[in-house]
């Protein structure tokens, strides 16, 4: 069957078309398509009973020589036909790579950690503390060396230390620096020698022996967390404008400007507001009055009991503790209460899962088994100070506003493409019957009425993917310029504090067995979205996460980590790590 001469028009021009009876409607479009640059996918051909579907046979359309069609549709990259020109950089392969640039590229596995002997509950806390990018930031920034002045930052010598502990004096801080940096170099297993050493002769309890004689004796990763939490709260100074009064250091004379304050305690330290009053009612009418004080906190404990089943539950069981003290309006010892708020929050929350507990019969540290659950999102706006409350609600509140309105928008268009398809079938195969053949319009679900009592066709109209993408982005922005107007401009200055009252979870330690002296530790990391070259910004995330087994390294969906809640001997969260959620910049709202 002979070819047929057609003509098409879009966007005020006319393109001659020969017309292939027998192929279908997807080969046309793809004739247009080299022809115009709009894709296949985003043509709309009018013809007699509707738009052209992919699988129509084009023999069916009973077209005529110079026969007009109507197309429209506009390319993605924006109007006119796509141009094609040659790649401004070579295209790279992962062959073609090093070691060190492979290990950078979108895709790769990040490096695992070698088990030097029961050393799992390091690599694990680690691995979770890598996940905070401000950390390695700022650890590249760190002067220091790892065996002092003589050593070079570049490498070490092994002679100047001994697994165990002992040797020369190793600057935590430093060797951190380096792990780090050498772990974004490789997607091999790392093993961290010199780290070790540094954390044995820091805290010699960690170069410990098993109780067997063979290697180094299990340990608890919570403590290893603190203890390296403490070192780099001591060694990592940093300048910041806005200190806060509990880490500042400088003296009255200093200026602001200059104040040096830790980088523990600008983004992973929170501070409480307690108060302190005896239980006895002698003590108040004696005329003893409640004591307040302002406590840095560097974690949140979970504590738990037969009655604890939420996370929520456990940290608001945390912040009231009984005490024993002299009381000296009673002149003995009595039972006092502190009661304990936030009164700052940090970007970074530690959790901890206080699972560990000193069983004296069996003289050993024993584990609660007890399942309690955790969010993938934390709202701690009732575990704050009425003063700190107030300034997060609004925040909160506009966030899931905005939340809300993107979901409304998505349900929307879902609804829109539902009913599109619909009335583009009716059109190809005609009226069903009488009720198929009244169309109402999407905007005001309205029919003409014609004067003898009949109901006039309206063709619907429907908004097309690009109409919907500016209304959503221009919905988003102005959702995002009302959000950042109702962030406390207290906590704004404040760049290493939670703004909004909400954080995500970024990390999990967990610990797999019946007692802190055995069983195994293993983290789990949330993926960051790539990094695009050209803004500087993280891509959308996809969900999943990275699964650090010591050297092995494998990737998990999300809904693994919803079984981390303990009940039994398997892997139960110990440690988790929250971040702030993003809240708009000054830069994205500007118009």
């Amino acid at each position: 069957m002979a070819a047929i001469p057609v003509i098409v028009k879009h966007q005020g021009k006319r393109h001659a078309v020969e017309l292939d009876p027998t192929s279908t409607g997807e080969i046309f479009k793809y004739q247009l398509y080299s022809l115009t640059g709009v894709e296949p996918e985003r043509q709309k051909i009018l013809v007699k009973g509707g738009q052209l579907k992919d699988d129509t046979d084009l023999s069916t359309l009973g077209a005529k020589p110079g026969q007009t069609f109507m197309m429209m549709g506009t390319p993605s990259g924006g109007d006119g036909a796509v141009a094609f020109e040659r790649p401004k950089e070579k295209t790279r392969f992962v062959e073609d790579m090093t070691e060190a640039e492979a290990a950078k590229a979108e895709g790769a596995t990040p490096a695992g950690l070698v088990n030097l002997g029961n050393t799992c509950y390091m690599n694990s806390t680690l691995q979770t503390l890598r996940a905070v990018p401000e950390l390695q930031e700022e650890l590249l920034r760190y002067p220091g060396s790892v065996f002092g002045a003589s050593s070079s930052r570049g490498g070490f010598d092994p002679s100047q230390f001994s697994l165990g502990g002992g040797g020369a004096s190793i600057d935590l801080t430093a060797s951190l620096r380096d792990l780090y940096k050498q772990m974004s170099e490789t997607q091999q297993g790392f093993e961290p020698l010199v780290f070790l050493n540094a954390l044995q002769t820091a805290f010699p309890q960690f170069a410990q022996k098993s109780k067997t004689g063979h290697g180094l004796a299990q340990q608890d990763a919570e403590e290893a967390w603190s203890q390296i939490i403490s070192q780099l709260r001591q060694k990592l100074q940093i300048k910041d404008t806005a200190a806060t009064p509990e880490s500042s250091t400088e003296s009255s004379t200093a200026t602001q400007k200059d104040a040096e304050i830790s980088f523990i305690d600008k983004y992973l330290a929170g501070r409480f507001h307690s108060i302190l009053e005896c239980d006895e009612p002698a003590a108040k009418e004696g005329g003893e009055e409640p004591v307040t004080s302002e406590d840095v906190f560097l974690k949140l404990n979970c504590h738990i009991n037969k009655d604890i089943n939420h996370l929520r539950d456990g940290i608001i069981a945390g912040l009231e503790e009984k005490m024993e003290k002299r009381s000296p309006v009673l002149d003995r010892d009595a039972v006092y209460t502190k009661k304990s708020r936030i009164a700052r929050l940090p970007k970074y929350l530690t959790v901890h899962f206080v699972r560990f507990f000193w069983k004296r019969e069996a003289q050993k540290k024993a584990k609660i088994m007890r399942k309690v659950s955790f969010p993938p999102e934390l709202d701690v706006l009732d575990f704050c100070t009425d003063t700190l409350r107030k300034q997060l609600a609004p925040v909160r509140d506009k966030v899931r506003e905005v939340r809300k309105d993107e979901e409304d928008v998505t349900r929307a268009r879902k609804r829109q493409k539902l009913a599109h398809k619909h009335e583009e079938d009716r059109k190809a195969n005609g009226p069903a019957d009488e009720k198929d053949s009244v169309t109402t319009k999407q905007t005001g679900g309205k029919t003409g009425d014609k004067a003898d009592g009949d109901t006039e066709m309206l063709d619907a109209t429907y908004k097309t993917d690009a109409e919907y993408e500016a209304e959503r982005t221009a919905s988003i922005k102005a959702g995002k310029k009302e959000l950042f107007a109702l962030i406390d401009s207290d906590l704004a200055a404040d760049e290493g504090a939670n703004q909004s009252g909400l954080y995500e979870l970024r990390g999990v330690v967990t610990h797999q067995g019946a007692s802190a002296d055995s069983g195994h530790y293993t983290s789990y990391v949330k993926k960051q979205g790539a990094l695009d070259p050209e803004t500087g910004r993280r891509k959308e995330e996809d969900g999943k996460w990275w699964w650090f087994n010591d050297d092995k390294v494998s990737e998990v969906e999300a809904e693994k980590i919803d079984q981390l809640s303990g009940g039994g001997e398997s892997h139960s969260a110990l440690i988790l790590l929250y971040r702030a959620i993003e809240l708009p910049t000054a830069e994205e709202v500007k118009d």
